[in-house]
């Protein structure tokens, strides 16, 4: 999503680019490149799979918190399990590309002689500065700034050994299946006893606001808005190196059968039905022990078939190229589609989340994704034809090798 992923496809190529290179090594850098895109492009629509029922909710984010703390009982039953499927798989797969990302910079720069984590500072100083603009402006569900602190901690961690990398990796997971344990404590013992009462928005910056008026609200409200990065803090820590870790163990490659079987069986076999049903049948807060639970382990899954797909099927296909394409244009389709989405159901554009009744709201959720994610997939197609990079990517880009006084790529738009 950071100049990290933009950069990944000529790392790994420039990784493998020598004169004698065979035809089967040339095979598996194309479908290693391929998987690493597509799996970007998946989570980033799959993000949108969430988000975009906080974004058709009359009340926004306050009035998708207040219903999932509901009982899943009273709302037409295809929304619980429409949410569940998305609810954090997406998430965690987007973080787990992040510190896939990582390994490649730290990769390069070893390659070329440089020092790591060098310059890595300025990147996630630009991406945190993105995601504040992202936060305020578009989306208070921003997710850059929390990727921009975990990736500053990350970067260091990835220069220590393998063995201190592991047990920071334990640590990180520890203690935050510890904080759940004790959420789902909690949540046990209080039972329905201490339900909160849903919290009314008058007036409504989502609905009658402009666009001036959501973003001060955004502000007003940051402190609660914000909370989810630092309470993730420690899971986005294990899942970045647990990503870091599986690249160069060769999760892409023909050596990495045994790891993509276990993770597929992990992630699909005994992770996503118990999500689907703690997540569907329990509903209320247990949320929280999906979401940051047992929907990372199904990204993990996720992962390991789409490496395997491609290894399979080396012809991308249709389907392949456009994910890619929204892969390679991940960090503007994701501001891109969140934007787009709040023109289409905020106040300040065309108000449409206001004025859907709720025996409507799955099917006009359903057709607003659909909407949106056509949008974003044939602007990244478009938008590839002419330039290398998205827009946001050459402009961070540019910005990044400004401030970091490295040589500027021929990739302007």
């Amino acid at each position: 999503m950071t100049d990290s992923i933009a950069d990944s496809r000529s790392d790994i190529a420039a990784r493998h680019r020598k004169p004698d290179e065979s035809v089967a090594s040339k095979s598996a850098v194309r479908t290693r490149l391929v998987a690493l895109d597509v799996l970007r492009g998946i989570a980033i629509l799959g993000t949108l799979g969430t988000n975009v029922w906080i974004l058709t909710n009359a009340e926004g984010l306050v009035g998708y918190l207040d219903e999932l703390r509901g009982s899943a009982t009273g709302r037409l039953w295809a929304e619980p399990i429409l949410q569940q499927l998305a609810q954090g798989k997406f998430l965690g797969l987007l973080t787990i590309m992040f510190g896939i990302g990582l390994a490649i910079q730290q990769g390069s720069a070893v390659r070329g002689g440089r020092r790591w984590p060098g310059s890595y500072p300025w990147r996630a100083g630009l991406l945190f500065l993105d995601g504040v603009l992202n936060f305020v402006f578009v989306a208070e569900f921003d997710v850059l700034m929390g990727y921009a602190m975990t990736g500053l901690v990350v970067a260091y961690i990835l220069a220590t050994s393998a063995r201190a990398q592991r047990r920071w990796l334990m640590i990180a997971a520890g203690f935050h299946i510890a904080m759940l344990t004790l959420i789902g404590t909690a949540i046990a013992l209080a039972g329905q006893q201490n339900s909160t009462t849903p919290r009314t928005l008058d007036p409504n910056p989502y609905a009658g606001g402009s666009f001036w008026d959501l973003a001060l609200f955004r502000l007003r409200d940051a402190g609660t808005f914000r909370f989810e990065p630092i309470f993730v803090f420690p899971m986005s820590i294990a899942l970045f190196l647990a990503g870091a870790q599986l690249f160069r163990a060769g999760v892409f490659g023909p050596e990495g059968a045994r790891i993509r079987q276990r993770l597929m069986i992990l992630g699909f076999a005994i992770a996503a039905p118990i999500d689907l049903a703690v997540g569907v049948l329990g509903g209320g807060d247990l949320v929280l022990l999906t979401r940051y639970g047992t929907a990372p382990f199904v990204a993990f899954g996720i992962l390991a078939l789409v490496a395997e797909f491609y290894l399979r099927r080396p012809r991308v296909g249709f389907v392949g190229g456009r994910l890619t394409e929204v892969g390679r244009t991940a960090l503007s389709c994701y501001i891109l589609q969140n934007l787009v989405a709040s023109v289409l159901c905020y106040g300040w554009g065309f108000g449409l989340a206001a004025r859907v009744s709720p025996a409507a709201r799955v099917p006009f959720t359903i057709g607003v994704y659909l909407l949106v994610a056509l949008i974003i997939v044939t602007a990244a197609h478009l938008w590839l034809r002419r330039f290398e990079r998205g827009p946001v990517e050459w402009l961070w880009n540019l910005s990044y090798r400004t401030l970091a006084r490295e040589p500027r790529t021929n990739t302007a738009a």
